[in-house]
């Protein structure tokens, strides 16, 4: 029996994978991450499957719960908000089914900021304008945050930053990103994006702080950064499409 770690995308139940659907309609058993998911996401289980929220549980518990269900000859879907390879505590719970003997695959998911980017209509690469995404974070009530990922040492790369779990933090991340990108810079906060409650913000340095605090946001939200967000910025011709590009090597 396996352990099927599924990246739920951004909360929407039409944005899961087709695999991501087939896993839950067939699992008996899934845990999932009730904080930040529509509940028609798990509308996708079939009837009579042991629903396990986790928001609650630690470490230890959402263990234990796979452990107990593989052993009595159950698959399990383990639902991650957003993709699986950021900040869904992954390789803690792969490793301790690893120690338990427990086997385990991975059905990947849309990024929230990926799914952030598409509501907005924005390309987080320009040419010739930014061509580097920063996917990072802030520390409030968290894991700590490793001295040489500092938030100014990214902003000095001038990358469009993807910020997850900042929200809280709006204000003091402004201001110092300010320093480097200058309080002009577009920023977007987008909470809960392609979930019926999302909300959009747009603003710059200087006043996305105001703006987010107005709001009451206080988590699930994506802080995207960069002047690949400003839409009447300078684009120059990518060199895929060119018209001027010399085709004629091309086969297929």
């Amino acid at each position: 029996m396996t352990v099927h770690f599924i990246g739920a995308g951004p909360g929407a139940a039409d944005l899961l994978t087709v695999r991501a659907v087939e896993l839950l309609r067939r699992c008996p058993v899934c845990l999932y991450p009730g904080t930040y998911l529509d509940p028609e996401v798990i509308a996708h289980c079939a009837p009579g499957t042991a629903l396990i929220d986790t928001q609650r549980l630690d470490l230890d518990e959402i263990i234990g719960h796979l452990v107990r269900a593989t052993a009595a000859g159950l698959d399990v879907a383990r639902l991650c908000s957003g993709d699986t390879s950021l900040y869904s505590a992954l390789t803690e719970q792969t490793r301790r089914l690893d120690a338990a003997g427990v086997p385990w695959d991975i059905t990947p998911g849309v990024p929230a900021y990926a799914a952030a980017a598409a509501l907005l209509g924005t390309e987080l690469t320009v040419p010739e304008v930014v061509q580097s995404v920063v996917l990072t974070r802030m520390q409030a009530r968290s894991t700590a945050m490793p001295d040489s990922e500092a938030l100014s040492g990214f902003a000095r790369t001038g990358a469009t930053l993807a910020l997850h779990l900042a929200v809280t933090r709006t204000r003091e991340l402004a201001a110092e990103l300010a320093e480097d990108y200058g309080p002009g810079c577009p920023v977007a906060v987008v909470y809960r994006a392609s979930q019926p409650e999302q909300t959009v913000l747009r603003g710059t340095l200087a006043d996305i702080a105001d703006q987010v605090e107005a709001a009451g946001l206080r988590q699930a939200a994506v802080i995207l950064v960069g002047r690949a967000l400003n839409p009447g910025a300078a684009c120059a011709q990518s060199h895929l499409y060119d018209p001027a590009r010399d085709r004629a090597h091309l086969t297929g």
